[in-house]
């Protein structure tokens, strides 16, 4: 139950904090030409913590989640910005479920990975233009990287824990 509460709190924490930075800062440059929202890393942390409130306790609890986050969301940023993430997030999230649920027996690390790289995309392209900023290859671009370098970087540190705790059971 303590691991549920800690993957909610981490959850709507870092969609509340994505849609706050977003409409604070708007877009930021990351170099390359790129953009992002300034709420892209949070966000992009969102989308690995939905995968553990989904191991934790399952999708319904996810999209309860979801709409907790878009309703704080109102309170913390614009209610544009709130409505483009919560319709973002429950889209993302169904193709996220698509893909996390059935590979997640087989390899954490890699489904969480190959979720985010699925359906950060989806949720970049729907929330740019759900929240008026303009879906332009930069940002869509900017996003992808920023979200895929999380989930990676995640990806990363459960294959290494992973591998501690097979070689520490011999």
């Amino acid at each position: 139950m303590v691991r549920l509460l800690i993957a909610l709190g981490a959850y709507v924490g870092a969609i509340v904090l994505a849609n706050w930075m977003t409409a604070s800062l708007g877009l930021v440059p990351i170099g390359f030409s790129l953009v992002v929202t300034a709420g892209t890393f949070a966000a992009g942390f969102a989308l690995i913590a939905r995968d553990w409130v989904q191991v934790e306790s399952g999708r319904l609890v996810v999209v309860g989640a979801i709409l907790v986050g878009a309703g704080v969301s109102a309170l913390t940023s614009t209610p544009a910005i709130a409505l483009a993430s919560g319709v973002a997030f429950l889209v993302s999230e169904l193709v996220d479920m698509g893909v996390f649920t059935p590979l997640r027996g087989h390899s954490l690390a890699g489904a969480v990975l190959l979720s985010s790289v699925v359906s950060a995309p989806v949720d970049t392209v729907l929330f740019l233009a759900l929240a008026g900023f303009g879906v332009t290859w930069q940002a869509v671009a900017g996003q992808f990287v920023v979200k895929t370098a999380l989930a990676l970087a995640v990806a990363s540190w459960l294959t290494w824990r992973r591998r501690c705790s097979t070689l520490q059971a011999a």
